[in-house]
């Protein structure tokens, strides 16, 4: 194994930044983006003719980004070396027309996104941020990162039973936010509200994709600032360290044998069937239109792709020191353990053996440990963008991600060091 690297926690702190300024998928890939300016990549459109230069490319729609480097003189077969992750997380979003209330409290009307774990929300301050669509056609993202909304528990005097017999939450009555007073509930209100924030013209705004966040920004935990705590590390710090893996791989140039790639998908929390998902055709459109434009066949797509591996990079079940029955007796993840390599017979996971050896040479080149997580026998396993990908694209497979708990709470925690190994992984897997 290489030399392992020193714990940069300037890693960690832009992490940090990045999950704060990233309140949403669209926030997120903006973000991305920038990260990608600065490192010389260039935005393509995708109803524009693309040529087959050198250097590094990325293309937005929605929620999601596919960006890539082609290094000089790389023929039209070259396999591509692929970072997949999601920007999407569990949260609650807002219905079409999102002005209620009742009692002498207005609300906005949110619905269920994905799958949180409901009594996070509670008794927090929530900002509001997303996607507004403009009558002209054009779109604009909004933040607002203040406290403004809040899902207020019963009182325990209310419900007596609660620490007994457990918090029982109905999605559609108990989780609409409050946000003001007023017994007069007017439609377009919260629209209005958000145009007169982001600085638009009344009646500007036609169309919307809103969501509730956390304002509370991300933190060190512990005695000695070990730990990480915040929103979205499902899976934003997967967004983040493929970023940086990425413009890490473009800065070797001639040298990469792989034309290295970062996939980062919307909607992944519930099923990834959409145009911006792993399930849709944009991966496979961006690789084929890669291989065309240097004018490339059939021929070399399949034996670009033929060649291409995929690392899947999501955040997986670190074990939890007081639910460790609930956890398989013989693998244990750790947090700052390094990143853990995702194993399911049922293909939940895509790793198999042939995978499990590429992500070891990886981390074997890095200099970074790596974990192996499996789940119980006795417990149902989630999934990824892994093997979605996988089986619609034919290509090589490979779940990995950082052990994290709490996932999909509100808040959730990792170790301080674990995403900066992460990043290291990565960056010494694209670079081949």
């Amino acid at each position: 194994m290489s030399e392992p690297p020193r714990f940069d926690r300037g890693h960690t702190d832009d992490l940090m930044s990045f999950l704060a300024a990233s309140p949403t998928p669209y926030h997120a890939v903006a973000n991305a983006a920038e990260r990608l300016e600065k490192a010389g990549f260039r935005q393509v459109a995708e109803t524009d003719a693309w040529d087959g230069t050198a250097g590094g490319r990325y293309v937005l729609r929605g929620g999601a980004i596919v960006a890539w480097y082609v290094p000089e003189d790389a023929p039209a077969h070259t396999p591509f070396r692929i970072v997949g992750a999601h920007t999407d997380s569990p949260n609650l979003r807002v219905k079409p027309r999102p002005d209620s209330g009742a009692h002498g409290w207005r609300q906005v009307a949110v619905e269920i996104y994905g799958g949180p774990l409901l009594n996070s929300w509670l008794d927090r301050d929530l900002g509001l941020a997303g996607r507004l669509s403009l009558r002209d056609g054009t779109t604009r993202l909004v933040d607002v990162d203040r406290p403004l909304l809040r899902v207020p528990q019963l009182a325990i005097h209310l419900d007596r039973a609660v620490n007994s017999d457990g918090l029982k939450l109905d999605k559609q009555r108990h989780m609409q936010p409050v946000w003001g007073l007023g017994e007069d509930v007017r439609d377009g209100d919260l629209i209005s509200f958000l145009e007169e924030t982001a600085g638009l013209p009344d009646g500007s705004v036609t169309g919307w994709d809103l969501m509730v966040h956390p304002v509370e920004p991300p933190a060190y935990l512990g005695r000695d600032r070990e730990l990480l705590a915040g929103p979205r590390m499902d899976n934003l710090l997967s967004v983040h360290a493929g970023t940086a893996a990425l413009a890490a791989a473009a800065g070797r140039g001639a040298e990469l044998s792989y034309i290295p790639v970062l996939a980062a998908f919307d909607h992944e929390e519930n099923g990834s069937q959409s145009d911006t998902g792993a399930d849709g055709p944009l991966l496979g459109t961006v690789l084929e239109r890669s291989v065309h434009a240097r004018g490339g066949s059939l021929e070399d797509r399949a034996r670009a792709l033929a060649g291409t591996v995929c690392l899947s990079s999501d955040t997986g079940h670190a074990v939890h020191p007081n639910y460790a029955e609930r956890h398989d007796p013989t693998h244990h993840p750790r947090v700052d353990g390094g990143p853990i390599l995702k194993v399911n017979v049922n293909n939940r996971y895509a790793t198999d053996g042939s995978g499990r050896a590429v992500f070891a040479a990886a981390c074997e080149k890095a200099g970074v440990p790596f974990q192996t997580f499996v789940s119980n026998n006795a417990m149902p396993c989630g999934t990824t963008i892994g093997p979605i990908t996988a089986a619609r694209h034919g290509i090589r497979t490979v779940d990995i991600g950082v052990a994290i708990l709490s996932m999909h709470s509100v808040r959730e925690l990792c170790g301080a060091k674990d995403p900066f190994l992460l990043a290291n992984a990565l960056t010494a897997f694209l670079e081949g």
